[in-house]
């Protein structure tokens, strides 16, 4: 199980499906980003590239010589842990995919998700205004702090000490130079290198023959409409269980991870 966190996590947000993972015998593995957690934090912006998270993310599974992988990645996690599927095909078995997305701002996208990212003509781009507006404060809040995502989104209690959790590898600016940068790495023009990268990864989807699944949590209009687009044009997701989970924001392992692990072993599994 290699567990992928986005935006503005670290590798706590799966602390409670690594022990559900461990005990049905899998090898649980929650990498933490450049950037993030208790990794290494670069303080230039522009050390954090989206080609750089992939194969920051590449060179530790290729180094600890991973097989047999189910990949479990949201926010972030998809676009960086599915690239790296796309590069590394051979090693991965199944893709688990919640509340996550793959931008390539493409005019088709038009009316298929709720926060809007698509092309409109040939010179001009659609982008929803909670969408540019997550990106602009980002980088230009004087107080960007990591636990005002998951208190906005959420779908249950969250307690004060897990919240200071999230704050606690973002001690001051210095720290936060990643978590600044991730929103401004979303494409939102087709020829922007994330989309570029994105639609490689789309085209190895389409042609993997692994197991796809999605799990993605009812309440985040973020992402809203993306496990649709996932079931629709990747093959290795026809006839998967795919399971909408109750009362679970953006970050749905913090919401429901013990609930969602069991629906992942049992998937595993079953095949």
């Amino acid at each position: 199980m290699l567990m992928v966190h986005g935006e503005p996590a670290w590798s706590y947000v799966y602390r409670k499906m690594i022990p559900i993972f461990a005990a049905a015998g899998l090898r649980a593995i929650a990498v933490d980003h450049i950037g993030f957690g208790r990794s290494d934090k670069l303080t230039k912006p522009s050390h954090y590239s989206f080609e750089h998270h992939i194969e920051w993310l590449r060179a530790l599974v290729v180094g600890l010589d991973l097989q047999d992988i189910t990949v479990v990645c949201q926010d972030w996690g998809g676009p960086i842990g599915m690239a790296v599927v796309s590069r590394e095909t051979a090693r991965f078995r199944r893709v688990v995919a919640g509340n996550t997305m793959l931008h390539t701002a493409e005019p088709d996208l038009a009316g298929k998700i709720l926060w809007a990212n698509h092309a409109s003509g040939e010179e001009n781009a659609t982008v929803g205004t909670l969408l540019l507006d997550w990106m602009h404060r980002s980088h230009r809040a004087p107080d960007f702090e990591a636990s005002a995502a998951f208190a906005s989104t959420g779908a249950r209690p969250i307690a004060p000490d897990v919240i200071a959790a999230y704050d606690a590898p973002f001690p001051s600016e210095w720290h936060k130079a990643g978590m600044r940068q991730f929103p401004l790495l979303i494409p939102v023009t087709q020829s922007d290198p994330g989309a570029v990268q994105n639609r490689e990864t789309w085209k190895a989807l389409e042609r993997w023959d692994g197991a796809f699944l999605t799990l993605f949590g009812d309440s985040d209009p973020a992402t809203r409409g993306w496990a649709e687009i996932f079931q629709s044009r990747i093959p290795a997701a026809k006839g998967q269980p795919h399971r909408s989970l109750e009362r679970a924001g953006h970050f749905w392992q913090e919401d429901c991870g013990d609930e969602a692990a069991p629906l992942i072993v049992d998937w595993i599994r079953g095949r």
